[in-house]
């Protein structure tokens, strides 16, 4: 992993007592590998607990976002020149850019009385209003919130800044409008104001004074995950809207798993930016669970799935209620999405067919796979004809046929049976069931990438998902930066012309918020009415029953 680093990126951490910035060069870092840190392409950086970086001299509390007295600190040095961007990479994403983004459009409001579960907090207010963006929360859940940025003071140079935290939701603007952060990352609620952290280790032994208490439970799915079944040309990071639909099936499992296996209401799914999805449980049973409950949990979703090299998996009959309920949602998308030639065409041609059948348990199955090369050889069957007769005759195997057949399928072993008679389940899961990145679900205080960010490598915007209407999310649709900025120069355009033209006397109600303007309007309303509302409504239906039983 250090050497991968090494070759890709040299992220180095500055851990030092001393109010000075040191910088390493490529050399340093040669000869000190153990200071490459681990780096993420899309979403998450993890810290070890039982090693925290050491505190800076102290200072004013307003100057936790500053470079130098941040408690920890990397560089990152591209082993490709920075100054030879591609055009595309310049058009679409620029700090210029970024920072008119952050200063115009970035939603603070939702975002701060999402992370403070606090219902006084509303996100309705007026964006000239300044009563809940200056008074502190009843609670402490915004204050003692981690933060962290990345920085980029000058072209291929990142700095990493970690343990900030703000008391309001005023602290927060000013500080990312100041550093306009390339990435902001979003931690734990902290046992005391993460910013302080210093204070709270005066020793080794009692450090872990200063610990993470709350943290929304995390998914996080990538595409990347699948490359061993994408078979429409994509892999890393490169995406198409046939892949994508492999997202759209792990959305439609995980959160109706999620609400009904777990109880859970408040489920906010978010597109990465680039190639894949971000799921945030935020009951408070989800956020008080400790990491032994986040792992149960994630574990419960994981699955040892089937691969050309590893022909095992987890499945046993009868199946487990939750993938009985799994396979009914996904074998209709693996018959629209994954078998035809339009899809994955894992049926669709000789050579296709011929890789699935040798999937089968061997040698039971042997006189299936015989029969079916013949016979499709010869005829001209759709894959989803294929499929069928394929399950039929697996079932005529196992003895769920005639009466011939069962009397055949009684010398046959019953581990062999089982295998057969899963086998269809476990090929549509193969290629369908959500594949997560089990370790970000893991820990209180894995860090993810925060939403409404702007991804640098795509330019888009990490856009709330209605998993309601999963498939009609199209992560090509998603604005980039310079589309919004040319959306509030013709909107802006268009209110000219009306007001010279003498009309707008019937105009629509004036948008709040600069983003409402823009084609952020739908997913960030869909996000406030459908997420943030009911959790606030929830917010206070237990905030009164509290205060009833007191």
């Amino acid at each position: 992993m250090v050497a991968e680093a090494i070759q890709t990126k040299k992220r180095i951490r500055i851990d030092d007592d001393d109010d000075d910035e040191k910088t390493f060069t490529n050399d340093d870092v040669e000869m000190n590998p153990t200071l490459v840190a681990p780096d993420s392409d899309d979403c998450e950086m993890e810290f070890e607990e039982e090693n925290p970086p050491p505190s800076p001299s102290p200072r004013n509390a307003n100057e936790s976002a500053i470079v130098s007295s941040s408690p920890a600190k990397f560089l990152t040095k591209p082993t490709t020149p920075a100054s030879t961007p591609s055009n595309a990479m310049e058009e679409i994403f620029s700090p210029e850019l970024l920072g008119q983004y952050y200063s115009r459009l970035f939603p603070f409001h939702l975002l701060h009385s999402w992370l403070s579960y606090d219902p006084s907090t509303s996100s309705t207010q007026q964006p000239n209003e300044t009563k809940t963006i200056t008074n502190k929360n009843k609670n402490n859940t915004f204050s003692h919130r981690e933060f962290s940025f990345t920085i980029e003071p000058s072209p291929g140079d990142e700095i990493y800044i970690r343990y900030q935290s703000f008391t309001t939701l005023q602290e927060l603007t000013t500080a990312v409008l100041k550093r306009n952060p390339r990435k902001i990352d979003i931690g734990a609620v902290f046992s005391h104001p993460p910013k302080d952290h210093h204070a709270h280790q005066s020793s080794q032994n009692d450090w872990r004074k200063f610990r993470p208490h709350q943290r929304e439970l995390v998914f996080d799915i990538d595409l990347t995950d699948y490359d061993g079944v994408r078979n429409c040309g994509c892999s890393g990071a490169n995406i198409c809207k046939v892949c994508w639909k492999m997202m759209d099936m792990a959305v439609k499992v995980m959160d109706l798993g999620l609400r009904e296996d777990f109880g859970f209401r408040h489920v906010a799914w978010f597109y990465s930016g680039r190639r894949g999805v971000h799921a945030w449980v935020c009951d408070e049973g989800a956020r008080d669970l400790s990491d032994e409950g986040r792992s149960a949990v994630a574990n419960y979703f994981e699955m040892n799935l089937e691969t050309d090299k590893k022909q095992t998996h987890d499945l046993q009959t009868p199946l487990h209620p939750s993938f009985q309920r799994a396979y009914h949602i996904l074998e209709p998308l693996f018959l629209r999405d994954i078998l035809p030639e339009s899809g994955h065409g894992i049926l669709a041609t000789p050579s296709a067919w011929t890789a699935l059948l040798s999937t089968l348990p061997m040698p039971t199955a042997s006189s299936v796979v015989e029969s079916l090369t013949r016979k499709w050889e010869s005829d001209d069957s759709t894959p989803l004809e294929k499929w069928d007769e394929l399950k039929r005759y697996l079932d005529v195997l196992i003895g769920k046929g005639s009466k011939k057949s069962k009397k055949q399928s009684k010398t046959m072993e019953l581990g062999e049976k089982q295998r057969i008679e899963v086998w269809p389940v476990a090929t549509v899961f193969r290629y369908t069931y959500p594949r997560l990145d089990i370790n970000v679900s893991r820990q209180q205080n894995h860090l993810l990438k925060s939403p409404f960010c702007v991804h640098p490598k795509t330019g888009r915007v990490c856009v709330p998902i209605n998993p309601q209407k999963v498939e009609e999310f199209d992560p090509f649709s998603v604005p980039t930066l310079p589309q919004l900025m040319r959306e509030l120069d013709e909107y802006n355009d268009d209110c000219i012309q009306e007001k010279g033209s003498g009309g707008g006397e019937e105009q629509e109600e004036k948008p709040q918020w600069e983003w409402e303007k823009t084609s952020l309007r739908e997913p960030f309303k869909c996000f406030e009415e459908q997420f943030l509302l009911p959790l606030c409504k929830d917010l206070r239906t237990a905030d009164r029953v509290k205060s009833e039983d007191c």
